[in-house]
């Protein structure tokens, strides 16, 4: 039976009803916050911050874009990072905490720590497009070989914090860092090339015009996470689930008359939340039907934290005695 979204009182039939509200939450906890990716964020960060010192007092130094602006990716990314172990840390805050009146808890602290890292990263990466077009216009001596050696070892650094970070594919803000880091990644490519080129042929301009490349790239990667961020936060379906389908696999079980009131959201990046108005046909069969109606969601679209609302009709013939439909 296909999902229907009309009020229950507009069901055809000039029947007396009874209404009886109940409510049963069904709730599956997932940790947003295991240990093991607070130590992998842990490390990250202080690799990245520490390498970032070298890398801006090496760009200085050698007067190359690619590393400065390497640098101030890395910076940024080691806010990423701090941001992500800290919303980390606040996301596996109870719910039902002494002093909280969040009644989801934390989770969504790693989709604001994700929106204010795009956000960051946008602006950085506007700055390196100015900049870049000052040293185009304004061309300043590069020292080659020493760009290729710093940045080098800045591709090993953020080797090491890629691979760290890819441990942690469900945590958006985890996610959220690990482009900052891939970004630097192609930051310290970019570097490399600059340097070689610079070292070999002499030809300055190749290091702001890489820098600028590596930035378009940056930003497409962060614009979709942004998109996606705004996405949870204003409470829309996921992306890989579709209402409709929902709608229908709910209305089809046995004994379901009627879906209403159907919501599907995201708390955080991994944790889809489903409300839903449903009909029945009979009160006695519902415990049964709502273990089912749970495991299907969860199988089928991996949604655990469920809150569903029965509601069942009474229905008597109306042969003798009109039954005036009651309002409301």
């Amino acid at each position: 039976m296909p999902h229907q979204h009309e009020h229950p009182h507009d069901l055809p039939g000039g029947h007396n009803e009874h209404h009886d509200h109940t409510f049963d939450h069904a709730h599956h906890h997932h940790d947003h916050g295991k240990p093991s990716s607070q130590k992998r964020l842990l490390l990250a960060l202080i690799i990245t911050g520490g390498f970032g010192i070298v890398e801006l007092v090496g760009g200085v130094m050698t007067g190359s874009l690619a590393l400065i602006s390497d640098a101030g990716h890395m910076f940024t990314d080691t806010a990423a990072l701090l941001l992500a172990l800290i919303a980390n840390i606040i996301g596996q805050r109870p719910a039902n905490s002494a002093n909280s009146a969040n009644s989801y808890g934390y989770a969504r602290a790693e989709v604001i720590g994700a929106l204010i890292n795009s956000l960051v990263m946008i602006a950085l990466v506007v700055w390196i497009v100015v900049e870049a077009v000052s040293r185009l216009m304004n061309p300043q001596p590069v020292n080659g070989m020493g760009v290729m050696i710093i940045a080098v070892i800045g591709l090993i650094v953020n080797i090491i914090s890629a691979w760290q970070l890819s441990h942690d594919h469900d945590n958006m803000n985890s996610r959220a860092a690990m482009i900052h880091v891939l970004g630097d990644l192609l930051g310290s490519v970019a570097a490399i090339t600059a340097g070689a080129v610079i070292y070999f042929t002499g030809w300055q301009a190749i290091d702001p015009i890489l820098s600028v490349v590596v930035s378009m790239l940056i930003l497409r990667s962060t614009w979709n996470l942004l998109r996606q961020a705004i996405h949870v936060l204003m409470e829309g379906v996921p992306q890989h689930l579709d209402l409709e389908e929902i709608g229908g696999a709910l209305a089809a079980e046995q004994g379901v008359v009627q879906v209403n009131d159907l919501h599907v959201w995201n708390i955080s990046g991994g944790k889809v939340a489903l409300s839903a108005h449903i009909v029945i046909e009979k009160p006695e069969t519902w415990p049964l039907q709502l273990k089912h109606i749970n495991h299907m969601l969860d199988e089928r679209y991996d949604i655990q934290h469920i809150t569903l609302q029965p509601t069942w009709f009474s229905i008597r013939p109306t042969r003798s005695i009109p039954i005036r439909r009651i309002p409301h």
